[in-house]
């Protein structure tokens, strides 16, 4: 008997299955398991193809604005590769680069980049009319919510300058311009 012999009356002995259902069901198994994996992608894996694909890459260390308006902070919207990704809450500007695929073109909350996206955040909005920093009116527990966004800014993103009010100092000191 040859060895393909041997192994369809193996496959039947050891399994039940005749070695047609077998190898179907050996190659679902195979096919569901490559769509599982791809999936799931290794967060390594999305920083070095980011890496390859930036172009300009933004500046390793976050560059300090200090004061700035909130005209001048719309230009640090992501439109721009060369330029950090900022984004402010309660007037403090934070640099959100290191989520560029969140706050980036494209992102879930790229509308909130180059902006003080306090209002929107503390509503938990996406409408266009609440991306200010206006904050009047909240109730105690929207101020809560917008709270625990600035805490959680604070330990993620490095804070780069604050918003002053149009006609104050405006020398942004970004050395990629």
């Amino acid at each position: 008997m040859g060895l393909h012999a041997t192994a369809m009356e193996a496959i039947t002995a050891y399994t039940g299955l005749s070695p047609a259902a077998f190898f179907t069901i050996l190659a679902l198994m195979v096919v569901v398991y490559k769509a599982v994996c791809g999936m799931f992608v290794d967060p390594d894996d999305l920083d070095k193809k980011a890496a390859v694909n930036a172009t300009p890459l933004v500046p390793a260390e976050p560059v300090q604005l200090g004061d700035v308006t909130e005209e001048q902070l719309r230009a640090y919207d992501g439109s721009d590769p060369s330029k950090p990704l900022l984004m402010a809450i309660k007037g403090q500007i934070y640099d959100v680069s290191r989520s560029r695929m969140f706050y980036g073109p494209g992102g879930p909350y790229a509308l909130f980049a180059g902006r003080d996206a306090s209002r929107a955040l503390a509503l938990m909005s996406f409408d266009p009319r609440d991306l200010t920093g206006n904050i009047e009116g909240l109730s105690e527990s929207e101020l809560e919510v917008l709270q625990d966004w600035e805490y959680k800014f604070m330990e993620k993103y490095v804070k780069v300058g604050q918003i002053v009010p149009d006609g104050t100092r405006t020398d942004v000191r970004d050395k990629s311009q």
